[in-house]
């Protein structure tokens, strides 16, 4: 994952259907510690103004903390405008600073409420953790499931395969849409799995129907995982893997949904949700 340059004030920033209060603005934050990257949104009277990512690191409260500093520095505000810090994720108690922490669960769907009221289904992918939650009209959790215990279905699962075949991670998605016969990967288990794909390689099939394959394996685990709740269209991915096409068609055609992905917030999304509830909390 190549973070370079990616921290910067958000170009287009994202509105809901709130007025806009100039003056008078109300500033919040959201921080999102997850366990690779750290994610940070500045809210202004519903508006994003800000927003950033950075590796989270040993130290979660300092990454935390820098990008807090960033963004405040960025946007050129007294840091006692800022009427609220929320923060979520993993490492969200170690954010001494926040007003309050809440948990990914619970930003994840009021994030993708704000970006899209529509929304009623949210599958986040993350690091080290996968997650289904069901949505009502208002941004409220009606139920979820996730995998936190192991990495099949993560990203990091795609990280050690994309390793494994000495391929660029980024350009996963792209190279697995040329395949015409995905590879059976059969191991729900990262370490199997990748002993899986080494002898594939050995074989002599096509890197592409590996790579095809390695989303199909996800997409299920994915799949079987949200059987065991309601999980309503329309349906959202966020997450560091939404960027990942091949997932995504993998996820479609496992679910037989259409999966909505906002490229400008998938990432920060549950930074979003955070800055949302900061906002309500104060």
């Amino acid at each position: 994952m190549n973070l370079k340059g990616i921290f910067q004030k958000n170009k287009k920033p994202v509105k809901n259907d709130q007025p806009h209060h100039g003056e008078n603005s109300i500033v919040t934050m959201g921080i999102d510690i997850g366990s690779i990257t750290t994610k940070a949104v500045m809210l202004s009277d519903n508006e994003i103004t800000a927003s950033g990512i950075i590796f989270t690191g040993y130290n979660a409260e300092e990454a935390g903390t820098s990008l807090y500093n960033d963004l405040i520095r960025d946007s050129g505000i007294d840091p006692a405008s800022v009427k609220a810090v929320v923060s979520t994720g993993y490492g969200r108690k170690s954010i001494s600073f926040a007003t309050r922490s809440i948990t990914e669960i619970t930003c994840h769907a009021a994030g993708a409420h704000f970006v899209n009221p529509a929304i009623r289904g949210v599958i986040d992918i993350g690091g080290q953790d996968s997650k289904a939650i069901s949505i009502d009209a208002d941004g409220i959790v009606l139920d979820f499931v996730m995998n936190d215990k192991c990495a099949a279905g993560t990203g990091r699962f795609l990280e050690v395969m994309a390793r494994a075949l000495g391929a660029d991670l980024e350009n996963f998605g792209q190279i697995s849409l040329s395949s015409r016969k995905p590879a059976v990967i059969s191991s729900t288990c990262t370490v199997f799995a990748e002993s899986e794909v080494i002898s594939l390689i050995s074989k002599g099939e096509n890197r592409e129907n590996i790579i095809a394959g390695i989303h199909q394996s996800v997409a299920k685990r994915i799949t079987s995982m949200t059987k065991r709740i309601k999980l309503s269209e329309p349906v959202m991915m966020t997450g560091g893997v939404a960027k990942n096409i091949g997932v995504i068609r993998a996820l479609e055609s496992n679910l037989r949904v259409k999966i909505i992905v906002n490229n400008d917030t998938a990432q920060i999304n549950g930074a979003i949700g955070a800055a949302v509830l900061a906002a309500r909390s104060r």
